[in-house]
């Protein structure tokens, strides 16, 4: 199989934990705080727990014992951070495919590049959280320590699908395109996102 392409989701710090009730991508629980919440609960599939009390209180407590509050982005925030993937899509010459960026979690297509897409992942929050610190508007300063930068407002990692071929990428920036719609909220445009014109005539920089 060959990769061209990648469906990224990456989420706000406290969206989602690494034994969180609705299943996770951690396999380990590195916050001491969150092991005796049970080990990781690593799973493809994603559980439903809207219905389920027990499994809402045990994620609000988890969130209770987090370091600092859940993030939840703004619009202004969430314009921000669209503005810091342009500038690093400028400075890098990184290929975005979809881009929609939700109150607690951000999905992205990126064409596949020279290197790991974790890496793109990692420069793309950079980018994002020195807009939001330019704007003043980054959720968590008033948690920075005196002279600091404040705590990241992004989890760790990242999860991702490979696709590869142009129906997989299509139905993946149909996919995130749409996403803003199932959480009731407009259709987004990004200056960061470039068109998809097929796996032939795309523009990326692997060997």
């Amino acid at each position: 199989m060959m990769i061209h392409a990648y469906h990224v989701i990456f989420g706000a710090y406290g969206f989602w934990m690494p034994n969180d009730p609705r299943g996770s991508w951690s396999d380990f629980v590195h916050k001491w705080e969150l092991s005796r919440f049970g080990p990781a609960s690593k799973t493809i599939e994603r559980r439903d727990i809207s219905d389920d009390a027990e499994a809402q209180a045990q994620l609000e407590c988890e969130r209770q014992s987090l370091n600092y509050p859940a993030v939840t982005f703004t619009g202004r925030q969430a314009r921000a951070i669209g503005t810091g993937f342009a500038n690093g899509v400028k400075k890098h010459a990184y290929s975005i495919h979809a881009c929609s960026i939700l109150p607690e979690h951000v999905h992205l297509v990126i064409a596949r590049h020279r290197y790991k897409v974790e890496q793109i992942v990692n420069l793309l929050k950079g980018e994002a959280t020195r807009q939001l610190r330019k704007e003043s508007l980054h959720p968590l300063a008033e948690h920075a320590a005196a002279g600091k930068r404040p705590p990241t407002c992004w989890a760790e990692s990242c999860w991702k699908v490979f696709l590869d071929d142009d129906e997989a990428i299509e139905n993946a920036i149909r996919y995130v395109e749409n996403n803003p719609e199932k959480e009731g909220k407009p259709r987004q445009r990004w200056l960061c996102t470039t068109a998809f014109t097929g796996v032939e005539t795309n523009i990326v920089n692997y060997p």
